[in-house]
């Protein structure tokens, strides 16, 4: 590889901001005061937060200089398998900015906020259709959360014919919290292992489904970027012994406007609006897990909900059989506004979408099979999964070729996950990028290989150009440093 995304240029150290500035700095100008002066007690007041004087110039430099320490899809290609980092266009930001969203209360009343309900009424539309299943909650912050409402909703629908199912089925190729949602409402997690195809047998999942078991939590396409061909037999085996089949949407970016999931045969689908349709990821703050479940299960959704009479939009309460209210007011609304805008944007390319997320992926299968081991050597989804079997004959590691990527000006890929490949290497591309950035990212890891075979000893110590070298990956976890 010629020329090198990464550089060796300027890295910026930044002190604290109360290391910064001087007493009497100043950075914005008090508005008018339009009200009477109401001194505070003393006694409330106390001594006061110690904020460090700044002026403008040095809040922005600081903040500028935190930025160029980070990396993010703005930066360059950010190929984190199973979590879907790809552009989030700036129209969508433009549109949840708009001052009627922005300076909605959420306590307004009906009348007042009809163009906020209706937002929302047509997004449950939106994703209805494109999934297939008819009833949805924008309610969930996240993708975890989603997936616990479902679960809750599943257990409800249990109860509700008489009993509690102990049990739910979970496959070694699904994302990490499904057992902790089934735990959390009160099932305890069956593990089910892949076939040597890496998806799911029937007669395996037939001979775990009795009475007491609720359900199933399937991932599809599932974390080894693979599609779950069998889902369909596999629903009918669940649905014939009363269980109920989850999905677990976090891939459906891979398969929008293909796969009818209503027809695959899934009850509960939750949906990731920060991995498929293009909203800001959570990371602790706003994000986005819509559930939407078939007919029988639309009594037991959150409340409240969204509904429309005659040409007016409500929140409607009344549904005794709810789970009841799982978020706050009703969900994070100014990400719903940014997925509706997706939605609205992209249309019937929503398919497209898919297509060029699987298509980029199997470029770069095809193009790194003869230096990296495939672990299942099959066509994939929106994603691959390499591991280190070849470089590990030079005491090469994963962790060694994803610091060594770093150096190359590229955020290192998902490694060792999923836990069914030993030493993964989890790349996925997403459909925003061009072939042009997918080759640069292909000859840089290609590199890696042969340095891993002619001079492993720069693997061992990369990297060595970041502004923080590699770190003691035990102590880092146990004893961090905070601080900056």
């Amino acid at each position: 590889m010629k020329n090198r995304i990464g550089t060796t240029g300027l890295v910026f150290n930044e002190p604290l901001l109360w290391e910064q500035g001087a007493t009497g700095r100043t950075g914005f100008s008090m508005p008018r005061r339009d009200v009477d002066p109401a001194p505070l007690d003393d006694r409330l007041r106390g001594d006061g937060p110690d904020f460090p004087d700044l002026s403008e110039l040095e809040v922005m430099r600081h903040f500028t200089h935190l930025s160029q320490w980070n990396f993010g899809v703005d930066s360059g290609l950010y190929p984190l398998g199973s979590c879907t980092m790809k552009y989030n266009p700036r129209t969508n930001e433009r549109q949840a900015a708009l001052p009627g969203f922005t300076g909605a209360h959420p306590l307004l009343p009906p009348e007042l906020c009809q163009g906020a309900l209706k937002l929302m009424h047509d997004l449950e539309h939106y994703l209805a259709e494109i999934t297939g299943l008819p009833a949805v909650t924008l309610q969930p912050a996240a993708g975890s959360h989603g997936e616990l409402t479902g679960m809750m909703i599943i257990s409800a629908f249990h109860r509700s014919h008489g009993g509690h199912r102990s049990k739910v089925l979970i496959p070694d190729t699904a994302h990490g919290t499904n057992p902790a949602s089934a735990t959390l409402c009160g099932m305890r997690p069956v593990p089910i292992r892949s076939n040597d195809q890496g998806i799911l047998d029937p007669a395996t999942v037939a001979e775990l489904m009795d009475e007491e078991t609720a359900g199933i939590m399937v991932t599809n396409p599932n974390t080894l970027g693979l599609f779950e061909e069998n889902i369909r037999e596999i629903a009918d085996i669940v649905h014939d012994r009363g269980g109920l089949v989850y999905g677990d949407g976090a891939n459906m970016n891979a398969i929008m406007g293909i796969v009818d999931i209503r027809a695959a045969g899934v009850d509960v689908l939750h949906l990731n609006l920060h991995k498929t349709f293009s909203t800001p990821h959570g990371g602790g703050g706003p994000g986005s897990g819509p559930i939407c479940v078939t007919d029988r299960l639309k009594p037991f959704l959150p409340v409240p909900r969204v509904v429309k009479t005659g040409d007016r939009y409500e929140l409607d309460d009344n549904a005794p059989r709810s789970v009841g209210k799982i978020h706050t007011f009703y969900g994070n609304f100014g990400i719903l506004v940014r997925a509706c805008s997706y939605i609205l944007s992209m249309g019937a390319d929503l398919k497209k979408v898919s297509q060029l997320a699987v298509l980029n992926a199997n470029y770069i299968k095809e193009r790194l099979r003869d230096v990296y081991h495939l672990a299942y050597d099959r066509p994939c989804m929106h994603e691959c999964v390499f591991s280190d079997a070849i470089q590990e004959k030079n005491k090469v590691s994963t962790l060694d070729i994803a610091k060594r990527l770093m150096e190359y000006g590229f955020h290192p890929p998902t490694i060792y996950f999923p836990l069914v490949v030993h030493g993964a290497i989890m790349i996925e591309p997403t459909e925003t990028e061009s072939k042009d950035s997918i080759d640069a990212f292909i000859d840089a890891i290609r590199s890696i290989a042969r340095e891993s075979a002619d001079t492993p000893e720069i693997l061992h110590e990369a990297p060595r150009t970041t502004k923080v070298r590699r770190l003691d990956e035990t102590l880092a976890a146990r004893k961090p440093c905070l601080k900056g």
